[in-house]
């Protein structure tokens, strides 16, 4: 983060500061932050050398809050905020349910006129303004008590996926579970910073049709779409995000790439009629013959949904909870079509302490999308263990992209068939080490589960990390086996109620 972003995302944050004596949560602030942006970016493209028109209407666009102070100001931007969350479009998405929730009209027009007001966004370069923005939904991220937390991938590991699959500028990548859009403003990133020299054409199809994002929850909708737009993703007219669940159906639509890191929940909220014919008891039954087997696990549905929405010879990369590698049942079917069926080439094993929702022991598979074939596609299954012997947490030891090269250095980027192993009988530490069809699909279920490195912390007490290390991952392992045996509890009918820890 520089400087110029540094100092903008503190501002930011110090009004939250002042605010949170009122009672107002970080997401609230980050959401009202959200419409104010939004109404000044709007004005700003309206005025020279822009000159665009604008789609707020005049009687609720910036100026009307600048001339407005005390009662006046908190009525008309309540009233502002309803209208807009009746219109269409991009300005519905961005306003709909919106509330003002300030208590104070003298800090709203604080926020306004000495914060918002003060800065000319539209002349902010992307990444200073796209980061400020971001550095403000990771400290919400870290606010566990908002829960904002299950949104946010940490941004390290996220470069690290997009670097592997290398998205290009004439391709479309999508995020099925989009969340607050780090996906894909980092492909974005990514082709503009790989792609210096691109046409007029291809910085319009980046801008306007190469990104979409499919999120469930309305408000984290809203602050992705504003994430998006301050990374130069879209236009006050044309926003990426659509709401809804995108389990619900097939959308139609094929994507070269996709990025995502789908939520960590068991139970998906609809049925799911798999083309074996059985159907898991829901509220909703939608039909899918386009998945291969029926299951309540969500994202194991993930796993079906992302091979239907690529396009064949598309990539992708998918952040996974471990049930996703040895889960028996409909977890084994998935497993047995998604090696023949499509190059399941890459398994990068993630350590413990990533992320904000606890108990999450994941992983990242990276897969291509192959044409119907009799032979199985994938021949090959290399695997890198960023877990045995390695503990971060989120504060005083977080994930790094160094932590990363390693890995990226391996999986050799366009160069796959160049890839060595690390490990060998004379290197039993190596962390890279491949596995053949025949080897994956002899494994009991077809686990692939598949660990090898020889944990320190069990051979000699001398490698033990700090104790605070140590709680945590119990904690976590723990959080881990509680989900499983819910898990377990739901599919035999039992009603689990959530359990705080």
């Amino acid at each position: 983060m520089n400087t110029t972003t540094h100092t903008l995302v503190q501002k930011l944050w110090n009004y939250c500061s002042v605010l949170r004596d009122d009672g107002m949560s970080y997401g609230d602030y980050v959401e009202q932050l959200t419409y104010l942006l939004f109404l000044k970016m709007a004005d700003e493209r309206s005025q020279p050398p822009y000159n665009q028109a604008s789609i707020v209407p005049a009687a609720y666009a910036w100026p009307t809050l600048l001339v407005r102070d005390g009662d006046d100001l908190f009525d008309h931007y309540r009233h502002a905020l309803e209208k807009l969350g009746l219109e269409k479009g991009t300005l519905g998405l961005i306003f709909a349910k919106a509330q003002n929730k300030f208590q104070d009209p003298a800090k709203l027009r604080r926020v306004i006129v000495d914060l918002i007001d003060a800065e000319t966004w539209t002349v902010l370069g992307a990444d200073v303004k796209g980061d400020a923005y971001e550095g403000l939904l990771e400290k919400n991220a870290q606010d566990t008590k908002s829960g904002a937390g299950q949104y946010f991938t940490p941004r390290a590991l996220i470069a690290a996926m997009v670097e592997c699959i290398d998205p290009k500028p004439a391709e479309r990548v999508c995020d099925p579970a989009c969340g607050t859009g780090g996906f894909l403003f980092s492909a974005h990133q990514h082709m503009v910073a790989h792609n210096p020299n691109m046409t007029k054409d291809e910085k319009k199809h980046l801008k306007e049709s190469a990104f979409v994002g499919f999120e469930l929850v309305q408000a984290t909708a809203r602050v992705c779409a504003m994430n998006l737009l301050l990374h130069g993703i879209g236009s006050e007219k044309s926003v990426p995000v659509r709401v809804g669940d995108a389990l619900g159906s097939d959308p139609g639509e094929r994507f070269e790439v996709i990025l995502a890191n789908p939520p960590f929940g068991k139970k998906s909220s609809t049925v799911i009629v798999g083309e074996d014919g059985r159907v898991s008891s829901e509220k909703d039954t939608i039909e899918r013959d386009d998945f291969w087997a029926t299951t309540s696990n969500k994202q194991l549905n993930f796993v079906q949904h992302i091979k239907t929405l690529l396009a064949i010879h598309g990539r992708a990369a998918v952040v996974l909870p471990d049930n996703v590698l040895f889960e028996g049942g409909a977890g084994e079917t998935i497993r047995k079509k998604l090696l023949h069926e499509c190059d399941l080439h890459t398994l990068l094993r993630l350590p413990t302490g990533l992320f904000y929702a606890q108990g999450v022991k994941a992983n990242v598979l990276f897969f291509d999308k192959k044409p119907a074939s009799e032979k199985p596609w994938t021949q090959k299954l290399w695997i890198y263990d960023l877990r045995t012997n390695k503990h971060f947490t989120l504060k005083t030891n977080p994930l790094r992209r160094a932590d990363l090269d390693e890995f990226v250095q391996l999986y050799k980027v366009g160069k796959r068939h160049e890839r060595a192993e690390t490990w060998s009988a004379d290197t039993p530490e190596g962390r890279w080490r491949a596995y053949g069809y025949d080897e994956l699909i002899a494994r009991d279920k077809t686990s692939l589960d598949i660990f090898w490195l020889k944990d320190d912390s069990l051979a000699n007490s001398d490698n033990l990390p700090a104790p605070a290390v140590i709680a945590q991952e119990i904690v976590e392992d723990l959080q881990a086996a509680l989900e499983q045996f819910k898990l377990i509890a739901g599919d035999m009918g039992a009603e689990v109620a959530e359990v705080a820890v």
